[in-house]
């Protein structure tokens, strides 16, 4: 499997500074990163690395998801995952990721909730993301079968 890379290069003292991170793999943009907007409530265009975090956990777990849907006979239908991430203080001192939530809205033939609810149980345990998340205070799981 291949390597993927991104660079950020970046300017000023932590609090004060800001940079840009470049999805460099695959050349599909470069976006603007600051420690003040990583911490504010509106983000006001500028990117964080717990809102890159938030769309690598939410793709990775919607591939593993339909992964093991179709595993269970499954044929994902409509699926809609949201991932929510969290900074928060370490009692450790500094800050850490203090929650990944995830939300599951959809359905799919050939499965009902039951298989539904399992597969993305499953799912939050075998995504790669999730697995290199162990750090990570919490992991929530809030699953819809719609179907």
């Amino acid at each position: 499997m291949p390597a993927r890379t991104a660079r950020t290069a970046w300017n000023g003292t932590f609090k004060e500074g800001s940079g840009q991170v470049e999805m460099s793999s695959s050349g599909v943009g470069t976006y603007d990163v600051s420690f003040p907007a990583r911490a504010a409530d509106d983000a006001n265009g500028v990117t964080s690395p717990e809102e890159l975090l938030a769309a690598s956990h939410s793709s990775c777990f919607t591939m593993a998801f339909t992964n093991e849907l179709g595993a269970a006979g499954g044929t994902p239908e409509q699926i809609e995952v949201t991932a929510e991430v969290t900074l928060g203080p370490d009692p450790a001192g500094g800050l850490y990721i203090s929650k990944s939530a995830l939300t599951v809205r959809g359905f799919a033939t050939g499965v009902d909730e039951a298989g539904f609810k399992a597969a993305a149980e499953a799912a939050k345990v075998g995504c790669p993301i999730s697995k290199a998340l162990t750090g990570v205070g919490e992991i929530t799981l809030d699953v819809t079968f719609e179907g």
